[in-house]
């Protein structure tokens, strides 16, 4: 990728020719600015079950506050205004606790992809809501002091600084220019805003008094929403630091790394398909990544297939590695690459989507074509195609059925292809996965429901959602070069 600073040419005039390699940067692509940022929003929704419990608790958990706040009589719409500020205390409060990724609460929200999906929404809403509240300007009269005058002034005051920082906090957040390290600390100070519009909540004036029942459940909202956020900043990642690894191979094949990592202690059990937090003790890069396990379940060592897709990918190409230490946190996901009882399965990868399907393929025995996984596997050219020799392999052996659609021969994804591999197999009892980027995996899932498929399983595990192109990596080559 061309930096931002050696795109522009040394001239002592600048042309619209020199100007317009950045502009096309800035500019970005459409689906760089879809509202909202890919991955809020999944593509279909889950069928009913334990999944759809987190995210009505999350819809149920604002609503039910209503009462609180009903009867509040003043100025304007002074109920709305004070009920629309808890719901804005709620969602922060949700979007701390989701953030914790705990493998607790996994099942109740489908994967901890889309846990990460409903921590996205939480913060985002929790914007707009606060902007309504300080709108609105709620003035109750006949109201319960949540504490003396003086104090409730002065929270007030912190509020109103909370509410400027978590405006600067989340536009840092949602622009995609800034490297994932500076990223990452600014996201981390969030709960300094929650902190001070947490205080003005309670010092408030309010239609109920703190030491009652719903002064109890708000004071839990808020001391859960706090906590949450000193565990996951402080405990989580200066104590709790995973599994003990060292790096013992690396293999860098075009723009993917290949690494992998053997226990020094009690070693991370997994699924196939489930995915990891790692942590490399090396200097600029400890930051922690979340990456898909490629290993088998069975395997004595992790391995992992990371792709130059970023500012801090890019540097890891480029590092000694080997020797190493590193801390893997998780597992995480409930991705399925395949389902026991299924007549017919196709696997749907782009890129290094592929990783999901490699931890699968070892687990695998030789079957008859129509009975073994069919991967249609998209990539650029075929020397970017991840694991490549080890696809191959497993074709040649019987594991699988592997098509290689590769964009740069002119064959490119379709539905229809989807709809062969699964053959005049019945389409209810057949299994579809995908990974990958957002626009195959629509277009598999459109395939897959419009054939009549009713297992379908996909994963997004993004942690960073956002507007505009991403420019972390050329911002971040302009401050390591200043």
């Amino acid at each position: 990728m061309t930096s931002l600073r050696s795109s522009v040419r040394r001239t002592s005039r600048p042309t619209f020719d020199s100007a317009a390699p950045i502009l096309r940067k800035l500019a970005g692509r459409p689906a760089d600015w879809r509202i909202p940022p890919t991955g809020l929003i999944p593509r279909r929704l889950p069928r009913i079950g334990l999944s759809w419990l987190g995210p009505l608790a999350m819809v149920a958990s604002t609503l039910a506050i209503w009462p609180a706040f009903a009867g509040a009589q003043g100025d304007g719409n002074v109920a709305f205004g004070l009920w629309i500020g808890a719901v804005s205390i709620v969602l922060m409060a949700w979007s701390f606790v989701l953030a914790i990724r705990s493998r607790l609460i996994e099942p109740f929200f489908g994967g901890m992809d889309r846990v990460y999906r409903a921590h996205r929404w939480a913060g985002s809403l929790a914007i707009p809501t606060m902007f309504l509240h300080t709108s609105v300007e709620p003035e109750i009269d006949g109201g319960i002091p949540g504490a003396a005058r003086s104090v409730a002034d002065t929270a007030e005051g912190l509020a109103e600084t909370g509410e400027l920082m978590l405006y600067v906090l989340v536009a840092l957040s949602l622009i995609r220019w800034f490297p994932y390290r500076l990223w990452r600390w600014t996201h981390k100070l969030l709960g300094i805003p929650f902190a001070f519009a947490s205080w003005h909540f309670f010092t408030a004036e309010k239609t109920y008094a703190n030491t009652s029942a719903w002064g109890w459940f708000f004071n839990g909202v808020m001391v859960a929403g706090i906590a949450a956020w000193v565990h996951r900043v402080v405990i989580k990642d200066m104590f709790a630091r995973g599994h003990s690894y060292r790096v013992v191979h690396t293999d860098v094949q075009d723009t993917t790394i290949e690494i992998e990592l053997e226990p020094l202690g009690r070693p991370l059990r997994h699924n196939a398909g489930q995915f990891a937090v790692l942590k490399l003790d090396v200097a600029g890069l400890r930051e922690p990544h979340v990456f898909t396990i490629a290993s088998s379940p069975e395997s004595s060592t992790l391995r992992f297939f990371i792709r130059d897709l970023g500012d801090w990918s890019g540097k890891l190409l480029d590092a000694d590695l080997v020797g190493a230490t590193a801390r893997v946190e998780g597992p995480f996901g409930h991705f399925s690459p395949t389902h026991e009882g299924a007549d017919r399965t196709v696997w749907v990868a782009g890129g290094v989507g592929i990783t999901p399907f490699l931890s699968a393929i070892d687990e695998l025995e030789v079957a008859a074509p129509g009975e073994r996984p069919h991967l249609i596997y998209c990539v650029r050219d075929r020397q970017s195609a991840t694991a490549r020799a080890l696809l191959e392999d497993a074709a040649a052996d019987g594991r699988i059925t592997l098509d290689l659609v590769v964009s740069g021969e002119g064959r490119r994804f379709s539905p229809t292809m989807l709809i062969d591999a699964l053959g005049d197999a019945d389409p209810t009892r057949c299994h579809v996965a995908a990974c990958g980027p957002t626009g195959l995996v629509n277009a598999a899932v459109d395939g897959a429901h419009q054939h009549g498929v009713r297992s379908i399983d996909t994963e997004d595990f993004d942690i960073r959602s956002g507007f505009g192109p991403d420019l972390s990596k050329d911002i971040d080559q302009l401050l390591t070069r200043s």
